[in-house]
């Protein structure tokens, strides 16, 4: 595990560094450096976290980016927050201490958005990034953006560690074979209806997490439907046929509807195998 001195910080002689957590290097070339040299030092079986940002330049996905820094590994990068450039020169600046106001606040900050501009800078991600020497296992080639759902969750390596495991579980398994297991609710996961008044039916429905990223997500009534019912007792393709058989709809379809995002609450948490 690593926490490196990603902040990327411009390269001018007038300005000096913030020592304790600029790398040194343009941009997010440390970021990039360290992910394109973990692999030589994991074992099979081996994994490597770190915190980090990527830079998105004039309309390129910086995930698109931090993906091709990858080779060879399994990854997993999850981008918690975006920040355009100005507001990115901003939190840095105020993090050293300086506000404001302060003689130098304004030489940090011309100096930062002038570096930007000059390399095409519009915004940075910041987030995690999980690396996996797979050694036979399944693979995992994973990059998304998690919003916070205004929680203040905990326990994220736990989480990320435990969806490793459901991934590795989980990968091989036909549709029939997902359809056989017996699943409960995660403890922590709760569920928010909203319906226009006076009305019984929700015009939203949605899953929130209170502990790992305390993702939300939206569902409709039939996946609400298989994760309330969800207590160990019946398998995924019995509570399916049933809830087919209430809305009177055909139980392939729905399975072939459902199924995938049982793979992806499970992976993500909302569901455990019973």
């Amino acid at each position: 595990m690593s926490n490196p001195p990603f902040v990327i910080t411009p390269r001018v002689a007038d300005v000096p560094e913030y020592e304790y957590r600029d790398g040194g290097f343009t941009g997010d070339e440390l970021v990039q450096r360290v992910i394109a040299g973990i692999r030589e030092h994991l074992a099979p079986g081996g994994v490597a976290q770190l915190l980090g940002n990527w830079e998105y330049h004039a309309g390129a996905d910086g995930l698109d980016r931090a993906r091709g820094w990858v080779a060879g590994l399994d990854a997993w990068v999850v981008e918690r927050e975006l920040q355009d450039a100005p507001r990115y020169a901003e939190t840095w600046i105020r993090d050293g201490g300086t506000r404001p106001g302060d003689p130098e606040f304004d030489l940090w900050y011309d100096r930062w958005l002038a570096d930007f501009t000059q390399r095409g800078v519009e915004y940075v991600g910041f987030g995690y990034v999980l690396l996996r020497n797979a050694a036979g296992r399944p693979s995992l080639a994973r990059f998304e953006q998690v919003e916070s759902s205004g929680t203040n969750p905990a326990g994220v390596g736990e989480a990320m560690a435990k969806s490793l495991a459901v991934h590795d579980a989980t990968a091989g398994l036909t549709d029939a074979e997902l359809a056989g297991l017996h699943l409960k609710v995660a403890p922590d996961v709760t569920e928010e209806r909203h319906s226009w008044p006076g009305d019984e039916a929700p015009i939203v429905i949605s899953l929130r997490q209170g502990a790992g990223f305390g993702r939300a997500v939206q569902v409709d009534p039939a996946l609400s439907g298989l994760v309330g019912a969800c207590d160990g007792e019946l398998t995924v393709g019995q509570i399916s046929d049933a809830i087919a058989a209430l809305f009177e709809v055909d139980q392939d379809e729905l399975r072939a509807e459902l199924l995938p995002r049982v793979r992806e609450l499970l992976f993500t948490g909302f569901l455990d195998i019973a």
